[in-house]
């Protein structure tokens, strides 16, 4: 804001005008500015901090959610190897015991594709309105044709409105430019054939196999029914209704790929190990999440010394209690009971935790002694992943976070309780700002009030200074007169 005080010195006192109103507007000014940069840097550092220890607690939830995903199980008890992942792949649980087992894969599950008849007219042929009733498994699948619609609007009804259920359709065309629907689900296994009814002309009977060159009147399953998928494990016959097999060997599930090549069929070795080593690098890994988070928060909690090393910086959180709050909170779940079992504490591992700095550390000599005990790789795993999706400590660990970033199910709050914090403290920025515009505005009208009066003042010592000299003349001119008669 340019400055209303003119620099120089009054005409008439010879003072410093300027100086003189700077002076007395900074004197009043100064207390009321000092408590605003006071608090618009406290606040500024408050922000910042918020923002920090939100990215802290994200990466933390992360990481415990990548250690207890269960497509790549980081704490797995078990760990399963297949010979020939071309065939097929394993994972364990918790209940895997070690050994070897020899699988031959027959045959994979196959799901439902059915065609219906030709339709000369091509894609754009017409399909009466109507319901057409997609059937599978007892279950009835209806699809709302309406007017004017033609086979492709029938194909993007069907995965508009079955598509989450597993089943989609496509358009075949044939060299004559004739045009079968073809159906197909996900649902694999023997039984799961579809049929299709509601709309004349796509009556499907898809228990019914198709010829290799079908008439373009006929319609039914394309190429085989749904199948089963055929495997031996160890000579013993299994079968499945999904190329996932869960349950026929204890502790282990398979994901079929392909058959069993050659004659005869070359079995794929499936071995289950337990997973010290995993294990220990898992726990590693928890132990540095743990670490980095609440290092994190000390920075952000711990005053430090300036570069004097004389006075005393303050954190952004310094003096708060919610810091604190949230490293009780996420401490309390390594402690707490979870899924049971022989293995109840992290202490057992070998995690303990570091008197001086409050960090956790992990002594792999101990964890190495316990793992030398029959049966400790499943009950670590429990430990970390639980019986169920709630009471592993990794959930529980990842749950404790969830009041500072979310807000709680039912509330009306629109955030966890750090974007609550973070509201209070955008609404003092604008408060500041709004005491600074006061300030300046007192400044400015100050300024302009403290010139005026001393640009009257310096008017006044002008006349009265012309004044006097006109007296002095008046005087000396008299003196002169009288002196020369």
């Amino acid at each position: 804001m340019a400055s209303p005080i003119l620099p120089g010195t009054g005409l008439g006192s010879g003072l410093d005008i300027g100086a003189i109103v700077t002076a007395l507007v900074n004197a009043d000014k100064s207390p009321k500015q000092t408590q605003i940069d006071s608090q618009t840097k406290t606040n500024t550092l408050k922000i910042s901090g918020i923002g920090t220890l939100k990215s802290a607690l994200t990466a933390f939830q992360t990481a415990m959610t990548n250690l207890s995903s269960k497509t790549n199980p980081a704490f797995a008890g078990f760990t399963a190897t297949s010979g020939t992942p071309s065939i097929l792949t394993a994972t364990s649980d918790n209940t895997a015991v070690s050994g070897s087992y020899s699988v031959v894969v027959s045959q994979l599950a196959t799901g439902s594709k059915i065609a219906s008849a030709s339709f000369a007219g091509g894609a754009t042929s017409a399909i009466p309105s109507g319901t057409l009733k997609i059937s599978q498994n007892g279950t009835d699948y209806n699809v709302t044709i309406p007017a004017n619609a033609t086979l492709q609007s029938t194909r993007d009804a069907i995965n508009t409105a079955q598509g989450a259920n597993g089943i989609s359709a496509n358009i075949v065309t044939d060299a004559t430019g004739a045009s079968r629907l073809v159906i197909n689900s996900s649902k694999t296994g023997a039984g799961s054939d579809m049929t299709v009814s509601g709309i004349a002309g796509l009556e499907i009977d898809g228990t019914q196999v198709m010829a290799t060159n079908p008439a373009p009147g006929a319609s039914g399953a394309v190429s085989a029914l749904a199948k089963d998928a055929s495997l031996t494990i160890d000579g013993l016959a299994v079968t499945s209704k999904s190329n996932t097999v869960t349950g026929a060997i204890s502790g282990l599930t398979m994901n079929l790929v392909a058959a069993s090549p050659g004659t005869p069929p070359t079995p794929a070795i499936v071995s289950v190990d337990a997973n010290t080593k995993g294990l220990q690098t898992s726990i590693q890994a928890f132990v540095d999440a743990y670490n980095t988070l609440k290092s994190t928060v000390d920075t952000l909690s711990k005053a430090t010394p300036d570069e004097d090393g004389k006075l005393t910086v303050q954190a952004a959180f310094t003096g708060d209690a919610l810091p604190r709050s949230l490293i009780a909170d996420i401490r309390g779940q390594l402690t707490a009971t979870g899924a049971g079992g022989p293995l109840a504490v992290l202490s057992q591992l070998g995690v303990l935790t570091d008197r001086d700095t409050g960090n956790l550390k992990f002594d792999t000599a101990a964890f190495t002694k316990t793992m030398a005990q029959p049966g400790m790789t499943g009950q670590v795993q429990q430990l970390f992943t639980g019986t169920d999706d709630t009471n592993g400590l990794l959930a529980r660990m990842s749950k404790a976070v969830d009041p500072y970033l979310k807000a709680p199910t039912g509330s009306t709050a629109t955030g966890g309780l750090l974007d609550q914090r973070l509201t209070i403290l955008n609404n003092n920025t604008k408060n500041i700002t709004n005491q600074q515009l006061a300030l300046d505005l007192r400044v400015a009208n100050l300024t302009k009030t403290l010139t005026a009066k001393y640009n009257a003042m310096d008017l006044l010592v002008g006349q009265m200074k012309a004044t006097a000299s006109n007296i002095t003349s008046f005087f000396s001119s008299l003196n002169a007169q009288q002196s020369a008669k």
